[in-house]
């Protein structure tokens, strides 16, 4: 079992001593400070559990303390410990943010049990949040849906690097769901009950990039007020993911390279070496082998970033889960919005299906929501998608009209070309898999359920001899 931490923080130097041997004899790892200036400095630790203090100190006060911790780690609950006279004290100690308080003199077995409700309640308040967390990452593993060999390729991957430490670079266009990717191998990984911590490189102004990321201590810089755990600590035994890396300066780059070689850094301002675990997961939508060659990104960086390498395909070459894409932002959406709108008309999804979608996945939920605005009915029609998706779709019919050759559809039209041809595929891919279903799937290039559907649609029974 992980032995825990407990911070005492107290002026008198025999309290300190007492309360570390009853708390050791409990088998309490233990960190100690004469004032809440240096408390301040204990609170980057990320190992930290309780923090337990007395009210009335030199200096900054034990109140004080408690606003601070509040602040910088509300994951970490504080006790005050205080004379019985001042227990109105310890009350608003309470109501700014402390657990609960002792009143001196406590026995030995008092603050036991103190701190190891503490401790119960930090383990309480962990759990909440890796709840949220999980409920948070099912709603992105929705954008990881869908029945085409690629998305299959991409769990397959996921389910290959989630067990591993390895870092994880992530290629891909604008919007094709790269952070989901990467939040989906942390939870399916042994890191999923830690902290997952992302940052956008493009997204904070360059200057504040590496106070972001490493942290900073107080007077650091003009307005570093105190001292404040970066994004990398705050990670710790969990994972990072670095979303367009491509955007970090060189400088940067080289103090990221040290974390991912040395497993260790230095806050912004400090010449203090901090240890670190953490899981690294980059993504960029730029190809960063053209950035090496450019100068613009280190090719040791990459090295170690790119151990394994996952590719999220754009939209236009999966197309086939263009349809169960839109439905299920329709199921979320719809219920977001208080809007009775079960599904698409085929003409819609026809549309759909047939738009190439610069902007993915993202693109392609922001205009099922812009539908469902425009929609008054219980099905999403053509007329109530964005002007965008219906003249993108025009415009690729009426550039491929000229060059259509019509004279082979015959009375079926097109649906019922389509339906034989791939009818007569099925069967063929089922002949030679012997009637194996997971075979023939593997040589259509779908999944398993999407066969199944298809084998429904069109009335095929399976046997051993493959006979519809």
């Amino acid at each position: 079992m992980t032995q825990r931490t407990v911070l005492l923080v107290d002026d008198e130097r025999n309290m300190l001593l007492v309360m570390q041997m009853a708390l050791e004899q409990a088998g309490y790892q233990i960190l100690s400070a004469a004032r809440a200036e240096e408390a301040l400095d204990h609170l980057r630790n990320p190992d930290l559990d309780v923090i337990v203090t007395d009210l009335k100190m030199p200096g900054m006060g034990g109140q004080e303390l408690v606003v601070r911790s509040h602040r910088d780690r509300p994951d970490v609950p504080v006790i005050v410990a205080t004379a019985f006279g001042s227990i109105r004290s310890a009350i608003e100690c309470i109501q700014a943010g402390a657990s609960d308080y002792l009143t001196k003199p406590f026995e030995p077995e008092a603050l036991q049990f103190a701190v190891d409700r503490a401790v119960q309640l930090r383990d309480l308040l962990q759990e909440n949040r890796q709840l949220q967390a999980a409920v948070s990452g099912a709603y992105r593993h929705t954008r990881l849906v869908g029945d085409s060999q690629a998305m299959d390729h991409l769990r397959e991957q996921i389910r290959q690097v989630a067990p591993y430490k390895t870092n994880v670079l992530i290629s891909g266009e604008s919007g094709t769901g790269k952070e989901a990717v990467a939040r989906s191998i942390h939870e399916s990984g042994p890191r999923a009950q830690r902290p997952w911590v992302a940052i956008n490189c493009a997204a904070i102004p360059r200057e504040l990039v590496e106070s972001e990321l490493f942290g900073y201590v107080k007077g650091a810089f003009t307005g570093a007020q105190q001292n404040r755990l970066g994004r990398l600590e705050q990670a710790h035994g969990g994972t990072l993911f670095l979303d367009e890396i491509s955007d970090l300066e060189l400088p940067l780059q080289a103090k990221l390279l040290r974390v991912l070689q040395e497993r260790e850094f230095s806050p912004v301002g400090s010449d203090a070496i901090r240890r670190v675990d953490v899981r690294v997961i980059a993504a960029s939508n730029r190809d960063l082998r053209e950035a090496v060659t450019a100068g613009a990104f280190r090719e040791d960086l990459l090295y170690r970033l790119d151990v394994f390498h996952i590719h999220v395909p754009p939209l236009r070459e999966r197309a086939i889960d263009i349809p169960l894409l839109a439905q299920t932002f329709l199921a979320e959406l719809r219920t977001e919005m208080d809007k009775p709108v079960t599904a698409f008309s085929e003409q819609a999804v026809d549309v759909l299906s047939g738009y190439d979608w610069p902007g993915n996945v993202r693109e392609l939920r922001n205009a099922v929501e812009r539908s469902l605005l425009s929609c008054t009915g219980g099905e999403i029609a053509p007329d109530d998608l964005p002007d965008r998706v219906l003249r993108g779709r025009s415009a690729r019919v009426s550039g491929a009209s000229s060059d259509l050759d019509l004279a082979g559809l015959g009375d079926a039209g097109l649906d019922g070309w389509l339906g034989d041809a791939e009818r007569r595929l099925i069967m063929q891919a089922l002949d030679a898999a012997d009637g194996v279903q997971a075979q023939a799937a593997r040589l259509l290039g779908i999944s398993e359920r999407s066969l199944w559907h298809r084998l429904k649609k069109y009335d095929i029974r399976v046997d051993r001899n493959a006979r519809g």
